[in-house]
Parts: C-alpha cells; structure tokens; sequence
C-alpha cells in the first residue's frame, strides 16, 4: 500500500512545523499531490533550510510565519484555513536543546499541543488530525527490543519527557472530546525515530554535523560513537503518517490511537558506523574525530520502535534501508553543494521512493 495522490488531492491540510526539516519534505510531498497546504510555524530554523531550498513558499496555498505558543493567533489561522486534516509538526526538536532551555521546550510540546487540540475543538470542517511525536516518548529501559504502542510513556530529559507529555495530552483529549465512534474527529499519534535525509540544517545532529564538516573540507567531530540509533529515511515515518491519516478519515473509529513506523531491521547502528559510511559516500577525503572530552548531558544510549501494528493493520513498511538512506541523503548534499535544481531533485526522489519496493 502507499500513499493515495487522488485521496489527498484537493484536500486543505493545516501542517504545523512546515518550515522545519520533517515538515518541509511533508509540506513538499502534500502539495506534489494537489493538497492545499496552509502552514503555521516560526521562521526556519537554520540557515541554509530545506524551506527554502524547497522554495517551498511558493508551493504552499498559504505559509503563516507564527508560534504555536501564541494560542489566539493559532486558533484564528486554524479557523480561517477550515481544514479536513490537521498535521501538528511543530516542536523543538533536540535534547542537547532541551537540556538549556527546558521552559521552551515544555512550552512548545506540551502546551503547543493543547493549544491546537483546543483550537481543533471548535473548528467543525477538521475529520483527522496527526499529532507527530517522537520515538522518545516511551519510557526507556535499554532494550534492545523494539517498545510496542502500549508502552508506558516517560522519559528522563527534557525533551523526551515532553513528548512524552504530548502524547499523555493527546489521550486525554481523545478520551474527553473526540471519543473514537462518538466524535467526526480522528486523532491519532505518529511516533518515529533518528530520520535522516537531505535538508537537514539543524544542530548536535549526526548527519548535519558531518556534512557540515565535508562541505567545509575539514575532520568532523562525533560525540557518543558508540551509541545505537534506529537510522531512517525521512520520507519513511512521513509516508506513514499520511497513511495513517487516510485510514482514519475512512475508519476513524478504529485508527484514532498511537502509531510507531521505525525503520527497516538492520537499520539500529552505532554512530561511528554511519559516520564512516557517510564518509566513503561522500569521499574527497572526508573524514571524522572522536571527541573524547567529558561526558555530557545524559542521552539514551538505545531505543527502538516495534512497528508490527503498522505493517498488519495499515500495510505500512519502510521502502529504502539504511545503505539506500545514507546514498540519497549524499545525493542531495552533492546536489545542493553544486548549486543544482533542489525541487527537481525532491521531486525525483520522491518518484523513486513511490516506486521502491518494502525494505526487507
């Protein structure tokens, strides 16, 4: 199964998050299908960004540079958009992050998440609404076998724990507005893991880091070598989320819960490994140091998804494994460094990724 272009064409999706990495790819796919798109989120948050790499502007129907802690200005754009479909993206995304600024951090993924549930409420053309959280949301024990849906929700820095919180807030309003079989709203939660994929600016992430450092010609520097991510493309947890919406608009009754979509098995590798495979990719000489200083903040050192639910009940499955995802991000960092056509080059990937059959 995929996702369907005749559902979404036409369809006016509210996304929220539009100009970060994830949001741009999904507000690129959403509008390559005929949505209209009106988005809602702060100005992009790097420079360069994938927004306007994108020239994703001038693709949307509509693009609100606003905060998701402004709760009348959120309401109002939710309002004047009268959307079918809700995509809640927004967030501040990084532990390291979370650790300076938990107020922030808070503020965004928790009451961010209220404050357009809320606004959801009395806005009667929304059917579904998606609420992306995080793999991190789960309670982690180090296991090294995947969490299931049911798992207690937890987490001990900032920013997991926010998650965490987003998706107790998002029962909590399922329970108490939109009862799945009494309410014409379907909300669900989509929880993913490390994506990785062209366009990605942002900071004390792994692969950015190191293309920063290829494209300067100079050693980057690794932290946690050894820690073990479940590595995934970018357009895998999105392609999920997009048919987890179309199966709770036509089914919401039984849809509107929680939903993991991790990568393909073999894709959970320690950092040292992903880092010398994007550096033969890239080659040229590219190259990377441990950094053996202090240890700092607490991160996880495992967490994994287990995605049995999404593959029996939606048909969902990761297209490109690990080899294929570090390939096509390389592909895009060249294109982009050589001053070449990026949305021609989305659109081609996007094509190919439609194409490509299940990972194994």
């Amino acid at each position: 199964m995929a996702a369907t272009a005749s559902f979404w064409s036409g369809k006016s999706v509210f996304l929220t998050g539009h100009t970060g990495f994830k949001g741009s790819w999904l507000g690129f796919w959403l509008s390559a299908m005929g949505a209209r798109v009106t988005g809602y989120a702060l100005e992009p948050p790097t420079t360069p960004s994938l927004f306007e790499a994108a020239a994703l502007r001038d693709r949307l129907h509509r693009s609100e540079i606003a905060d998701i802690r402004d709760r009348d200005r959120l309401e109002a754009a939710l309002s004047a958009a009268r959307p079918d479909i809700v995509i809640h993206m927004a967030a501040q995304p990084l532990v390291l992050r979370s650790y300076r600024d938990p107020v922030e951090t808070y503020a965004t993924n928790v009451m961010g998440t209220v404050h357009l549930l809320d606004a959801v409420r009395r806005v009667d053309s929304v059917r579904v609404v998606v609420n992306v959280t995080s793999d991190k949301c789960y309670e982690n024990r180090e296991w090294v076998w995947g969490y299931r849906e049911n798992e207690p929700m937890g987490g001990r820095d900032p920013y997991s724990n926010s998650k965490g919180c987003a998706e107790l807030v998002t029962a909590a309003f399922r329970q108490s507005f939109f009862p799945p079989g009494e309410s014409p709203v379907a909300l669900v939660s989509g929880r993913a893991g490390n994506v990785v994929g062209g366009g990605d600016w942002a900071e004390d992430r792994l692969v950015p880091d190191l293309i920063r450092a290829f494209l300067d010609g100079r050693p980057a520097v690794v932290r946690n070598r050894h820690s073990t991510r479940p590595w995934q493309h970018v357009l895998d947890p999105l392609h999920g989320y997009l048919m987890l919406a179309e199966a709770a608009w036509t089914e919401p009754a039984t849809h509107a819960e929680g939903w993991n979509f991790g990568p393909a098995e073999g894709s959970a590798r320690p950092v040292h490994w992903v880092a010398d495979r994007l550096a033969s990719l890239w080659g040229d000489g590219a190259a990377w140091v441990d950094n053996s200083g202090p240890a700092g903040p607490h991160e996880n050192r495992f967490l994994a998804l287990d995605c049995a639910k999404a593959r029996q009940r939606l048909g969902w499955a990761p297209r490109w494994d690990l080899a294929e995802t570090l390939a096509r991000t390389v592909e895009w960092y060249r294109a982009y460094g050589r001053g070449q056509d990026i949305p021609a080059l989305m659109s081609a990937q996007l094509l190919a990724y439609n194409e490509a059959r299940p990972a194994a």
